[in-house]
Parts: structure tokens; sequence; C-alpha cells
């Protein structure tokens, strides 16, 4: 960790009691190289606490807010009475899953033979561009290779990711499918056809998959897989209406098919 980067106010960090005194006590910050804080007693718990150690125990993990950052004297002040149990959970759980993250790297690094030099600038490529390491192997699960198309590394750091990613992240998703009818009798309706088909794929939103498949003439297959059903629907009839709009647009026409009902798009 960057000696140089520090929490800001109002983060939550994954914290170890290093030492507990009469007036607070001592941990050292999990995701910040191991940077020292200090939470003061009347930050342990809410109302008043005569012993700190009734609330709070050297060697425990416990999740607190920062309240105060002094770079230059090296000074955190944290609270551990104003984190509530779901931010508590929440963040323990990002906490393991970058963890995680940290040694699938390892295992990329591995298997690709990459020096240490050069996969600390890709986590420093992945942070700019998910946010978090476990957030870029989550893309890589749903989305594969197609996750990285902004961002230049080498193909074999890629494919390992994908295939780590893949192998490891089990993640919560529905798969739907619809059909759309599309025919132009025009000259050139093979093209007419396949730029309503590309509009159709085109439709985005984050974490949502949309591919089309040919079935037989002139039905087309829209798969769209995504978080939940809701928005898994809202995709597939933006798809098929976006590809039934252009082949309109261009002198075709369109169907829309989900399941055994037919409705006019």
């Amino acid at each position: 960790m960057d000696e140089n980067i520090w929490p800001e106010s109002g983060d939550f960090v994954v914290c170890t009691v290093k030492n507990v005194t009469d007036f607070g006590a001592y941990v050292t910050l999990e995701e910040f190289g191991g940077k020292e804080g200090f939470i003061h007693i009347s930050e342990i718990k809410a109302g008043w606490v005569k012993y700190v150690r009734d609330h709070i125990r050297e060697g425990q993990k416990v999740v607190c807010k920062v309240l105060n950052v002094d770079s230059s004297r090296r000074h955190i002040d944290l609270s551990l009475k104003d984190v509530n149990e779901h931010q508590r959970r929440e963040k323990i759980q990002d906490w393991k899953n970058e963890q995680k993250a940290v040694k699938w790297l390892q295992f990329v690094a591995e298997e690709t033979n990459t020096s240490n030099k050069e996969m600390d600038k890709i986590k420093v490529k992945l942070l700019e561009n998910f946010g978090s390491l476990y957030s870029a192997f989550e893309e890589a699960a749903m989305n594969s290779e197609d996750a990285f198309n902004e961002i230049k590394m080498k193909k074999k750091i890629i494919s390992s990711i994908v295939s780590i990613a893949q192998n490891n992240i089990k993640l919560p998703f529905v798969d739907i499918a619809g059909f759309v009818d599309l025919n132009c009798y025009l000259p050139d309706g093979i093209e007419i056809i396949k730029q309503a088909l590309q509009a159709g794929t085109d439709v985005e939103e984050d974490g949502v998959k949309v591919d089309i498949s040919y079935t037989g003439a002139p039905r087309y297959r829209i798969k769209v897989i995504a978080p939940d059903y809701k928005i898994a629907e809202s995709v597939l009839k933006k798809s098929a209406n976006a590809a039934i709009a252009t082949i309109e647009k261009l002198g075709g026409e369109g169907e829309f098919h989900r399941h055994n009902d037919t409705v006019k798009a």
C-alpha cells in the first residue's frame, strides 16, 4: 500500500484491535498498509462506557467510521458506535471479496509469468476502471473479455483473469429470451436486416449482456443475461424495439414474440 494513501472522513474501514486502554483502543487499518487509528472511549458505544474491554478486545476485527485524518501527524480518529450492523456486514464482505481478488491476481501473475512490477501497474488500471479489484473480476465473470475492451492489457492476462473469474464467481443473474421476426424485401434487404440486428445488440445497460442469434428465417432469438427479471425484461423489450424501429425506418417490417404471445412492438 502506498504510504501517501489515506482514508477520508466518512469512510468505513476494516481494523484490527492492537491495544485496548482505559480511554480507548488503538487499531491498525487493514486496507491502508497497517496505518494506526484510535477509537476514543466516547466512540466505542452509544451511552456511557465504564470498561472499554467490555466492548472491544485485542486481536478483534472491527469496522469503524473515519472521523478525522491528520496525515502530517499520522493520526486517524475513528468511531465504532457510528457503524450499524448492515454497514458492518457490507464492509466486511467487501473487504473479504477484495482479499480474494488480491489472491486471484497472484494466480494470474503465476499463470502468465508476469513480474510484480507489471502486476502493480495492472492493479492500478483495474482500480481506476472498476473501482475495486473484485469488481473487475465480477465484470470478467459476466462479460468475459469484453469487460476489458477499454483497457490496454496483454491478451494472456485478460484471458487468465476471465478464466479465474468464471471459475470462482457465481453471479446472481437470470437468463431470458424473446424473438423478433424481421423481413425486408428490398434489393438490399439482407444489409437492412443486419443493421436492425446490430441496433438490437447495441442496447446497453450496466451488468447486462445481449446476444442475438439466427433461428430460422425470418426469426432471430434475443438472449438477455441480467441481475434480475425486471431488468432482463426491460432490456429484452428495448432490444426488440430497437431492431424493429430500425428495420421499419429502412423499409422493412418486424414483430416481437415473447413466449407464445405475439405483440406488435
